[in-house]
């Protein structure tokens, strides 16, 4: 494959040679050579690979990808500066309309912010990779002092607002600043992108957590391996979930899911 689509892939997530090398099991030099193209991947490197940048091994070989901005540069009005990752279509579209299911169904109550949203996320996400061993959204997350963070939601929150799908507002919840996300009444998300076991495990991350303050969502997924294991600013892996404890596995190892 393409050095330099691997070489991009690194350089816009903000990932050193040092870390991915690691990541994949080889040393730093011999990482190197494969973005010189003197050395090619192997099998087992590229399924490490396609994880960390949440692709689909057939698309991460294809090179297929959708270039979204997640953080713009505050001290710059260039557009050109903004950071931006790449990210399967399908997912990218998945999330956008899960994201606007979880606000129509839950976005209204006090507590839900930004905060609560992430971690809602987040164990949507994780939850569904423990029970099914599949991904739902595939969404890549970011290990944060305050828990886990989706990289593609500022992006596509961006452009709901802009289309006028929803509107964020700055409130309270007591004494507590937070930004929340009210969805237009108008908008009807399109749940074709999910299948039915897809929809009944949302609801159920809905039912167990939309009522948690940030303080106490955050607290439980700073309980959760994949958070524990990772490092500050850099990706979680999914496969983590399959050495949880009890405090936030959602699986039961005897063959019968918890769902």
């Amino acid at each position: 494959m393409n050095p330099n689509y691997i070489k991009k892939l690194r350089e816009k997530n903000q990932l050193t040679q040092e870390y991915l090398a690691a990541q994949i099991g080889v040393s730093r030099p011999t990482y190197a050579q494969i973005e010189q193209g003197q050395r090619g991947l192997t099998v087992t490197e590229a399924k490490k690979m396609a994880d960390i940048f949440s692709l689909a091994l057939d698309d991460f070989l294809a090179e297929k990808n959708l270039t979204v901005n997640i953080k713009p540069d505050k001290k710059s009005k260039n557009k050109s500066n903004d950071i931006r990752i790449d990210i399967p279509q399908e997912y990218a579209d998945k999330f956008r309309e899960v994201l606007l299911y979880i606000l129509k169904k839950i976005g209204g109550k006090p507590n839900v912010g930004m905060t609560v949203l992430y971690k809602i996320l987040y164990f949507i996400d994780f939850d569904y990779y423990e029970k099914y061993e599949e991904q739902l959204m595939g969404a890549l997350y970011i290990k944060n002092n305050f828990g886990p963070t989706p990289v593609m939601f500022e992006g596509i929150m961006r452009d709901l607002v802009k289309e006028n799908k929803v509107e964020p507002i700055k409130s309270k919840f007591y004494q507590y600043p937070q930004t929340k996300y009210i969805i237009n009444p108008k908008v009807e998300p399109d749940l074709s992108v999910i299948d039915g076991r897809e929809k009944e495990h949302i609801d159920w991350e809905l039912e167990r957590l939309s009522d948690m303050t940030a303080n106490e969502i955050s607290n439980l997924s700073h309980k959760d391996v994949p958070w524990m294991m990772g490092e500050l600013g850099k990706p979680m892996h999914y496969e983590a979930v399959f050495y949880r404890t009890d405090d936030t596995s959602v699986r039961k190892y005897d063959g019968e899911d918890s769902l």
